[in-house]
């Protein structure tokens, strides 16, 4: 839906400013009109004097055909248009949504766009309710001027969890590996021994058996060592793991928002003494 948002100033480089305002923050500029109070009026007076009689409607029968088209309600474009006579700049500028309607009058207040409400009510003692008007193409479609902003506060949590990784550990390996050794041992052995002597005595009859030929053998022994081996199992190494736990503290930062409210305290006398500032 299409909204016309009209600001009144009583100055129009306020006016003007913004304008340029709203030019900078994307509106476009082919939607945004000025009308110069004070231009009009003496552009009315000069057609007047040259007898220039091809628009007979005075500017502030303008500003009230203007209102009455825009709003349609009557009580509400008899306000505006009281209003606007003491107004030398009128603002206009058309949006097609709420919240860049919301944007624009915020826009004409901070650069004093008047209260109209308040006007009207120094003219009739009627209580006033904003300072721009927002009307669609059809119905009047004010901007209430106590509709909450709202900021998002912010805060970042800090989550912390476990995860499992890989630390080390320890690789077990058995290979078969030689080395030398020594043993002592004591071998028995066998020899023949074979002695001759003379003798000189008398043959006994043991002797005359033993007178024949004859052989005798005697067998040497000896001991040679016999090696052998046997696997024995001399020692175990067991493989395994031990857990433990322990606790650690974790510190980091985290962000948030962070609102601070500073009351702003404006008077209406106050505003009217700086407007009558040269």
């Amino acid at each position: 839906m299409t909204h016309t948002v009209v600001g009144l100033f009583e100055n129009r480089s306020d006016a003007q400013a913004a304008m340029d305002e709203l030019v900078a923050q994307g509106f476009v500029q082919k939607d945004i009109d000025i009308s110069n109070r004070r231009f009009a009026e003496a552009a009315n007076a000069a057609a007047d004097t040259t007898g220039d009689t091809g628009d007979n409607e005075s500017f502030g029968d303008k500003v009230s055909n203007f209102f009455s088209s825009l709003f349609g309600d009557e009580s509400t474009s008899r306000n505006y248009t009281d209003a606007a006579s003491d107004a030398d700049a009128i603002l206009t500028i058309q949006v097609d949504s709420d919240e860049r309607a919301q944007l624009a009058q915020e826009i004409m207040d901070r650069h004093d766009a008047f209260d109209v409400d308040d006007r009207v009510a120094q003219y009739s003692g009627q209580n006033a309710v904003g300072t721009t008007g927002t009307a669609n193409n059809t119905t009047a479609n004010r901007t209430d001027t106590n509709a909450t902003a709202k900021i998002p506060v912010v805060e970042e949590k800090l989550n912390v969890g476990k995860e499992q990784v890989e630390r080390g550990g320890a690789r077990i390996r058995s290979r078969i590996v030689e080395r030398p050794v020594e043993e002592n041992v004591r071998l028995r052995e066998e020899h023949v021994v074979v002695n001759r002597r003379p003798v000189d005595r008398e043959v006994t009859d043991a002797d005359m058996k033993n007178f024949r030929p004859g052989e005798m053998e005697i067998t040497e022994h000896a001991e040679v060592p016999v090696v052998g081996k046997q696997a024995r199992v001399v020692e175990e190494v067991e493989v395994g793991k031990n857990v433990t736990e322990r606790e650690q503290t974790i510190k980091d930062t985290v962000r948030g928002t962070d609102v601070d409210v500073e009351p702003i305290e404006k008077t209406a006398e106050a505003t009217k003494a700086r407007r009558a500032k040269p």
